[in-house]
């Protein structure tokens, strides 16, 4: 594994407790920024989770699998406050619907002024990540000025939207905080369902995707279609992919923070190899990038919970299985 840190991931850490068949519940560790910290692990990246994490057993767990997989841990000492919870009920294609208990837990123990420290302590580090629960405008002032000072240290910024109306009490709130934290993004990933809790109503989740770039400073948007596929935008071009045969889908938890880690490990190592080192997005291959997140969804999506390929499982997927392409799209 890596030694040299390159990306800081922030958010919620939690156990996810999956609802089976029987009535019982599989306890499975998840969060998106969790999920998305361990699969870029799982993808050769230096990768640094930056929250601090329970001492209770689950905390533990959370604790081990991170390690166990790569990322280290910006607080190694555990917390007095219990681990987060999430309840998943999955409808019949797998689609999980979540129910959060989030008050006074392990991984809101956190402040701007400690994650910034945090990276500080990381020379070579080029980009940072959140997004999901960390858009509570309950934590706005956590997030949001730790990353407004990541944008001024001149890392490269991403964040995925990852809605969850249905556990925010105040939704107007929770879109204001949602966009304004997507102001300071670099990089946007959302789904055509966030874009319609955001109030794009557009017909074409294509153009609500394009309008919501436009309206940023971000130099990409991803946007995600389930099944469907995926796009990647950029002021300039676009490029659009999904698998042309259909997936053995076991469940979609982890499936977008899998395909997150794809793209970024891909632009973070295609980076290195420019002129500089710098990420950016200017001269890229969109293709290549947009068809390695998808291979490490469908790899996801086929096991139970959250489970990121590696490197070089992902380019195996994609170069034994074929892509569906659009018009319209463009490979820089």
């Amino acid at each position: 594994m890596p030694t040299n840190i390159n990306i800081a991931v922030a958010g919620e850490a939690l156990i996810d407790l999956i609802a089976r068949s029987d009535g019982t519940y599989l306890p499975c560790m998840g969060g998106a920024p969790y999920n998305l910290a361990r699969a870029l692990a799982r993808q050769g990246m230096g990768a640094v989770y930056l929250n601090p994490l329970s001492g209770d057993r689950f905390g533990r767990a959370l604790a081990h699998q991170l390690e166990q997989d790569g990322v280290q841990l910006a607080r190694k000492e555990a917390v007095l406050q219990p681990t987060s919870l999430a309840v998943v009920n999955l409808n019949d294609s797998g689609h999980p619907d979540y129910a959060f208990y989030r008050e006074g837990v392990a991984d809101r123990q956190v402040s701007a002024n400690d994650m910034s420290q945090a990276c500080n302590q990381y020379p070579d580090l080029q980009m940072v990540c959140t997004g999901a629960l960390a858009l509570d405008p309950r934590d706005a002032d956590v997030y949001l000025p730790w990353l407004k000072a990541q944008r001024q240290a001149g890392r490269f910024v991403v964040v995925d939207a990852n809605l969850r109306p249905s556990v925010m009490p105040d939704l107007d709130a929770y879109r204001a905080q949602v966009l304004a934290t997507l102001s300071q993004a670099d990089l946007i990933k959302v789904s055509d369902e966030d874009l319609l809790y955001l109030g794009y109503r557009a017909t074409d989740a294509l153009d609500a995707a394009r309008d919501l770039l436009n309206g940023t400073q971000a130099s990409a948007l991803a946007l995600t279609l389930g099944a469907r596929g995926a796009w990647l935008l950029t002021p300039e071009s676009q490029c659009y992919a999904r698998e042309q045969d259909a997936l053995a889908v076991v469940d979609t938890v982890g499936a977008g923070d899998s395909f997150l880690a794809g793209l970024l490990s891909s632009l973070l190592l295609s980076s290195a190899q420019q002129p500089g080192g710098r990420v950016q997005l200017a001269g890229q291959d969109l293709s290549a990038l947009l068809r390695h997140a998808l291979a490490c969804a469908s790899l996801c999506v086929q096991q139970q919970g959250c489970v990121p390929p590696s490197w070089a499982e992902a380019r195996q997927w994609s170069q034994q299985h074929a892509v569906v392409t659009a018009p319209g799209s463009s490979s820089a």
